[in-house]
């Protein structure tokens, strides 16, 4: 048992280094790491643990570690990536006992560079047998609540900006919930059927949508067979609000992975959704999911920056156009916790600008009367309803079309907003806007 835990660990360590070093994302360096490394199903299931518990608490473990640590600078970067996930697991995780923890760390020291052990040993002891420093001890609120959340503080400011300080801090509170496994049943004439076996529930969102507290669906022969598909429950709004008819033309002009493009693709009969992205292997995802599922012959890849859509399509090419539109994501920190800590994320100006260009060139080749649907997996108003705001002053020939939704507190100013801790999904925006002329 010990050498299990052992090896679970050691491979904790190992994506940590790819993570916090190389600039991996966490989710993909995971997966990567699961599909190589040999570990039962419950030592999956630590590893998943100690590699999202760390990343996404690692501003407050770098905090408490600081008060110990005189000079990070001297230490090997592995061993301090040691320290920080041994200390998430002795803080955070109450099912394994402190001593274990420690014990294994210097075990995992030693083997990588004799000696080492005795350093891990004594911050790691010291920290069992005097505690952490009190965040409560940090006098600048934004810089307390930005080590106790773990968020940069402009985060931090941001987000009490923009909601206030009662609805940030259940923001914040909510992102270390563990985030559900949620996935779209292809046919919904076998939804019960399914969520009997998969002993999933409806999601209240999505009624495409079933969810579970946990589950690895990627694997499972349902997905395999395209019985269902991966896909937030937040996400799965956008398909149907586009309402689309079986014989339209529909332009997905930021598609990748291809969620949104095989759902848009279901509701097709003689019509088509072309699908944009940048990158080969991305358009490859996006075959492979139409194949998958059974869509393949409603779906057309092409590789386009989305900003030179008018000059490619021309005039009156599509009814229905999505912009998907790259965004800083904040909205996704529960699942991904590294996009916190990327700094480009902060640059919402930037991002606004190429959210308008796209907005810009592929309004030119929508039919009149069509309707551009506009989302984003961010809770930013900067790349959400100012972008609104300035497409429409614009561009006098659209209208913003008022959404409607069955839960009443995702509405805002006739758009959906949903914030991750209102359902425990992915945090969510949508707009629509109608050519009139």
């Amino acid at each position: 048992m010990v050498n299990k835990v052992k090896t679970a660990r050691q491979a904790a360590l190992t994506i940590l280094e790819e993570v916090f070093l190389n600039g991996a994302y966490s989710n993909i360096a995971l997966n990567q790491a699961l599909l190589e490394i040999p570990l039962s199903s419950a030592d999956q299931a630590l590893v998943t643990e100690i590699v999202y518990g760390t990343v996404a608490r690692k501003m407050t473990l770098e905090w408490y570690l600081s008060h110990v640590i005189k000079d990070r600078e001297k230490l090997d970067s592995w061993v301090y990536i040691l320290l920080l996930l041994s200390l998430y697991q002795i803080h955070y995780l109450d099912k394994i006992p402190a001593h274990a923890v420690v014990n294994e760390a210097a075990e995992l020291a030693k083997a990588r560079k004799k000696g080492s052990e005795k350093f891990v040993n004594a911050v790691l002891r010291g920290l069992l047998r005097d505690g952490v420093a009190d965040i409560a001890s940090i006098k600048r609120k934004n810089k307390r609540y930005s080590v106790q959340y773990s968020l940069p503080v402009w985060l931090v400011k941001v987000l009490i900006e923009e909601y206030g300080e009662t609805r940030a801090l259940a923001i914040f509170e909510s992102l270390f919930l563990r985030n559900k496994a949620s996935i779209r049943v292809v046919d919904l004439k076998c939804k019960e059927e399914l969520k009997e076996r998969l002993q999933a529930e409806d999601s209240l969102l999505a009624p495409t949508a079933l969810v579970k507290s946990h589950g690895h669906f990627a694997s499972h022969y349902l997905f395999e067979k395209g019985a269902i598909t991966i896909q937030d429950e937040s996400s799965q709004l956008v398909a149907p609000i586009m309402d689309v008819q079986g014989d339209e033309k529909v332009l997905d002009a930021c598609s990748a992975p291809g969620g949104k493009t095989t759902h848009i693709a279901s509701y097709l009969t003689t019509g088509q959704v072309i699908a944009l992205d940048l990158y080969d292997h991305k358009l490859r995802l996006i075959e492979e999911n139409a194949k998958r599922l059974g869509v393949a012959d409603r779906v057309i890849t092409k590789k386009l920056d989305a900003r030179r859509v008018f000059e490619t399509f021309g005039v009156d090419a599509f009814d229905k156009i999505l912009v998907d539109a790259p965004c800083s994501g904040i909205g996704l920190i529960r699942r991904k916790p590294d996009i916190k800590y990327n700094k480009e994320n902060a640059d919402f100006t930037s991002l606004q600008k190429i959210q308008l260009e796209i907005l810009d060139s592929v309004c030119q080749s929508l039919r009149k009367g069509g309707i551009i649907t506009y989302s984003t997996c961010t809770i930013v108003s900067q790349e959400n309803f100012q972008v609104v705001e300035q497409f429409l002053a614009a561009h006098p020939n659209f209208e913003q079309v008022k959404l409607e939704q069955n839960r009443r507190d995702i509405l805002q100013d006739g758009c959906i907003l949903i914030t991750p801790e209102l359902y425990g999904s992915d945090g969510f925006f949508i707009s629509q806007f109608k050519r009139i002329s």
